[in-house]
């Protein structure tokens, strides 16, 4: 086994080694050499010394992810089985024929004869009536540390001498398919089996896809027992657990930025879940975009990005002072760091609070029309939910360029969704109608006019018009009903110039604003067609007046 004299893993990870043949077995991968739940710090000896990455200044390991610096989405497919098809959104999701699954896991197998592979067992969820136990098998060490920052390890000896997976990731970058042999896209695939509960990944070095696909599973299960699954950050009042905020949004909309508040609690910063006891992070740490990072505007973030313990994603670096360059997005806009959710310093430990207060979604508008902060009324926030309107950032999926793509993503994550839209609705809304949850849509996108013309809002309004909403100080404001849209506009908010909230104001050239104002209306009429069968007459009247 290459290097394993020069390892001294916890005694976890030698109790385990002594059952590894067997546990791998089950998978068919006994012939592999198995690291089993090394620590970070030997992770990081491992990923230096087998060059899959560097150490940088304050501490952090540096790896760059070669040709996918994103997420492959249209590399993800779901096995075709008789017992899950009925309960999957075939609409949004691929399938994938189990045959053909099998026969490239057989290939996959083979290929792992003989080699290192570091392997973690983890948690997905930190409520414990809803956790799942997932053992990652990974080819790189860099993958394995990553994996130990992003999920919920067990703390004690027994918990990892009993540890039962109930789902099994099998992730080999270095493994390529034949598309023309193997069913896939591409020679690089994402493979989910919920028959065999196995996930296999390979040809793509991005982290992220280890991290998305356990998501994935939990959105599926999750629903199934009437708990929602949501793609959203979470963060708490410090005197009050039961109120918390939520903020859905897709990649790149401020979700990991606008949670990491210092006068609030951080419960997590992406994947969560809302049942009986409240809200609960599926993961372990944060997944953080750094491009233009700065410890002014996000000290948190910064601070927890330049520290051992962390991972930086793709960014560049002077190879003498070992500097990096938060501002260089010459590997890609989708630069990244992960840590653990300890290294933020008001994190909640227990990564669980009570029911939310407010939920907010955030939309990155790339056309400048819509307000920075408007109020929803449930049904309205159903529509925006099912909606998921925003615009795709450079660099978090494969293919995308510099300038921002206006999309509907359903739910705020429709990728990552596995049942139908309206079930994760129907769930949202009984707690919303149940909690009472006062809901918001804030545009974190672009004010004065669109990309290109207008400029991104700054951080600093929008910080001032979430606490205003948290503390519920502006409901006191005065609003306005958009003649359209049917939200409501606050006409004032502390520290927020009037302009900024009504977007006409703000735009030099008021014909051109009508025009994409009554285009993106139409857009969000059109989109939503598709999801008209199963939405309630209620939701659908609270879209757009056109």
């Amino acid at each position: 086994m290459a290097h394993s004299k020069n390892l001294t893993p916890q005694p976890a990870a030698i109790a385990q080694a002594r059952k590894a043949n067997d546990d791998l077995t089950k998978i068919g991968l006994s012939e592999a050499n198995a690291y089993w739940n090394l620590t970070t710090e030997a992770l990081v000896e491992e990923a230096v010394r087998r060059e899959e990455g560097n150490i940088v200044l304050g501490g952090p390991l540096l790896a760059y992810t070669g040709k996918h610096t994103g997420r492959s989405a249209n590399d993800k497919f779901i096995v075709k089985h008789v017992d899950s098809e009925g309960n999957i959104w075939w609409g949004q999701n691929k399938p994938f024929d189990e045959k053909k699954f099998d026969a490239l896991f057989e290939k996959m197998k083979a290929f792992a004869k003989g080699k290192d592979v570091f392997v973690q067992d983890v948690y997905a969820g930190a409520d414990l009536a809803y956790r799942l136990p997932v053992r990652f098998v990974t080819e790189y060490a860099w993958h394995a540390h990553f994996i130990r920052n992003m999920f919920i390890e067990p703390q004690t000896l027994e918990e990892y001498q009993n540890f039962v997976p109930e789902f099994t990731v099998v992730d080999i970058p270095s493994f390529q398919a034949s598309p023309e042999a193997d069913g896939t896209r591409s020679e690089t695939f994402i493979l989910l089996s919920f028959e065999k509960k196995l996930i296999i990944v390979g040809n793509t070095q991005y982290a992220g896809e280890m991290k998305k696909s356990i998501f994935s599973v939990m959105n599926y299960l999750l629903p199934l027992k009437n708990v929602v699954s949501m793609h959203c950050s979470a963060n708490v009042n410090p005197n009050d657990r039961n109120d918390v905020a939520l903020f859905f949004g897709l990649s790149g909309t401020g979700k990991t930025t606008l949670s990491a508040d210092p006068t609030r609690q951080l419960i997590g910063d992406d994947e969560h879940g809302w049942g009986p006891n409240g809200v609960f992070n599926i993961e372990g740490g944060c997944y953080a975009k750094t491009i233009g990072l700065s410890a002014s505007a996000e000290p948190q973030i910064y601070a927890a990005s330049h520290r051992f313990g962390a991972i930086l994603e793709n960014i560049p670096f002077d190879r003498v002072t070992r500097q990096i360059d938060l501002n260089d997005s010459s590997v890609t806009e989708n630069t990244r760091s992960s840590y653990p959710l300890e290294f933020i310093d008001n994190a909640v430990p227990e990564r669980q609070a009570g029911h939310p207060k407010n939920i907010i979604f955030l939309t990155c508008d790339a056309t400048g029309v819509m307000p920075p902060i408007a109020r929803l009324n449930t049904n309205q926030a159903l529509y925006q939910f099912i909606s998921g309107y925003t615009s795709k950032v450079a660099g978090t999926e494969a293919g995308l360029g510099k300038e921002p793509q206006a999309t509907f993503s359903a739910c705020f994550g429709a990728p990552f969704m596995i049942h139908h839209p309206s079930k994760y609705a129907e769930l949202l809304k009984q707690n919303i109608e149940k909690h009472n949850v006062a809901c918001w849509l804030v545009n974190t996108g672009w004010v004065g006019g669109a990309y290109g013309v207008g400029k991104r809002i700054s951080i600093k309004y929008t910080r001032a018009l979430l606490t205003a909403a948290l503390s519920g100080a502006l409901n006191k404001a005065e609003f306005k009903t958009d003649p359209i849209f049917g939200y409501e506009v606050p006409t004032s908010c502390p520290d927020v110039p009037s302009e900024v909230l009504a977007p006409s104001s703000s735009w030099a050239d008021k014909s051109a604003y009508e025009k994409s104002y009554k285009e993106l209306a139409k857009r969000f009429v059109d989109n939503f067609a598709k999801y008209a069968e199963e939405s309630p007459k209620e939701i659908l009247e609270a879209g757009p007046k056109i």
